[in-house]
């Protein structure tokens, strides 16, 4: 595994008596409908007073790894999503198996799974990074690299655009008013202006959400953009992870997400695998009770939008997040919106402080959202199209480099081993790329790289082959 790998623990119990095959095939099956390597399981994990039945110790021996076991009273003391009163009768904690696989400190990635006599759960061994982002990547360079981590347009804003932003300065001195920018982007997705919340990006949107709206069973489809989790654990929610696999080409199967969840958010193009999910398959997840959160900050990348929630009041529970910062380089000026029900919209309204978008933005929200400036959308997603098609030729010319999915965002994700040393070998030769192992469901072989223009990416794959090569001759 690569640099930061995720290492796995599996938290087990069973009733006495239990078989090594039962629980080894219970482990097996578990890990593999998450798609997780049995190579990733750093330990098994349980409760004290059944670290001597045989089929666990057999099972533990037969995997390679150590057997670590908990005192109960250390394990009651942890939360767990799928507590049993009859687990704690019998073991004196609430789930023999979540617990233990959370007594190491990380983040549940498969909740408890059941045989007939075995239980199972998997955990990190250690939480991921998600408040890592592609900034970070070249935050001290001084400018002196070239900016593949980054899923900004490059060469943005536009002038016409930093001419209005410019305009707006001098009404500085007045409050901003976002009734013009609201009922603008009303327009644009043909709704009334009761189902437009304008925020400061994206980010402050999931804040919102988690903090303003009563959920108990919230759900992240993961490989994607880490910032919606993260804002729910800051908020006090437990957050349950569907992993997609590499293997299935990170399509989204409906049925992996659980029933009871009451909060599921999904990322559409997404963030970090470039997968865009048919619309059919998201409106799916639809529930009676249940919030059903789509990040689109990439869509306006994707040529005709032909996969697009935005604008549709027939699928209930739709909550629909938009940036403007990717397209039209604002991400230092933060504006993006959220698309809800009125009753949605209106509670997170009410969570929000006071005058939460400045002047500048919303000026720059109503113009990106006029006639012209969706015309220059669409023709930018078109080039980006073209360059990203270029870009995946390049790459695949490399026997050393996997893609995994069909990318339709801006950017493109990699599996290739040693995956650290070539992104620092990148950097030593100019370029930054994206490490992909804070990403949950990714370990450290993959990386992402933004699409960019086809002189830019000649010269990545020039450094590519070069780190390349040297990777392979440091082994």
């Amino acid at each position: 595994m690569g640099e930061n790998a995720t290492q796995l623990v599996v938290g087990v119990g069973g009733r006495a008596g239990v078989s090594v095959a039962e629980v080894c095939a219970l482990v097996e099956e578990t890990l593999r409908g998450a798609g997780l390597a049995a190579g990733a399981v750093k330990a098994l994990a349980t409760v004290e007073s059944k670290a001597c039945e045989a089929g666990i110790t057999g099972a533990a021996e037969r995997f390679g790894v150590p057997l670590l076991s908990y005192p109960a009273e250390e394990l009651a003391g942890i939360a767990v999503p799928h507590p049993s009163d009859t687990a704690r009768q019998a073991a004196g904690t609430p789930s023999v198996a979540e617990a233990a696989a959370l007594a190491a400190g990380g983040e549940l990635l498969v909740p408890k799974r059941r045989s007939v006599a075995a239980t199972c759960a998997v955990a990190t061994a250690q939480a991921h990074d998600l408040r890592h982002h592609g900034d970070a990547e070249v935050r001290d360079d001084g400018g002196s690299l070239v900016d593949l981590a980054v899923n900004v347009r490059a060469h943005m804003p536009p002038e016409w655009l930093k001419q209005r932003i410019a305009a707006s300065l001098g009404g500085l001195s007045a409050y901003p008013d976002g009734r013009a920018a609201r009922a603008a982007v009303a327009a644009r997705h043909g709704l009334p202006a009761g189902r437009v919340l304008l925020t400061a990006g994206a980010a402050e949107a999931f804040v919102l959400l988690a903090r303003a709206l009563d959920v108990r069973r919230p759900v992240v489809v993961h490989p994607q953009f880490t910032e919606p989790e993260a804002a729910l654990r800051d908020a006090g929610h437990r957050v349950e992870r569907v992993l997609l696999r590499a293997e299935d080409g990170f399509r989204l199967d409906p049925a992996a997400v659980p029933e009871e969840a009451d909060l599921v958010v999904v990322g559409n193009p997404t963030n970090p695998t470039s997968v865009l999910h048919p619309a059919a398959a998201l409106a799916a997840l639809a529930r009676p009770g249940r919030l059903l959160v789509v990040d689109e900050a990439f869509m306006d990348a994707v040529p005709g939008e032909p996969e697009a929630l935005a604008g549709r009041t027939d699928v209930p529970g739709l909550v629909v997040l938009r940036s403007l910062t990717k397209t039209w380089g604002l991400a230092g000026l933060r504006i993006g919106y959220v698309l809800a029900e009125p009753e949605v919209v209106a509670r997170l309204e009410a969570a929000q402080p006071l005058w939460p978008v400045s002047t500048p933005a919303l000026v720059a929200a109503e113009a990106c959202v006029a006639p012209a400036a969706l015309a220059e959308a669409e023709a930018a997603a078109r080039q980006i199209e073209a360059d990203r098609q270029h870009l995946l030729a390049g790459l695949a010319e490399f026997e050393e480099i996997t893609l995994a999915g069909t990318a339709r965002g801006p950017f493109v994700l990699i599996r290739v081993a040693g995956a650290a040393q070539v992104r620092m070998r990148l950097r030593a030769l100019g370029f930054a790329v994206r490490r992909g192992d804070t990403f949950p469901g990714l370990d450290g072989d993959w990386l992402r790289l933004a699409v960019r223009d086809r002189a830019t990416t000649g010269r990545l794959l020039q450094a590519l082959d070069h780190a390349l090569t040297l990777t392979a001759a440091a082994r």
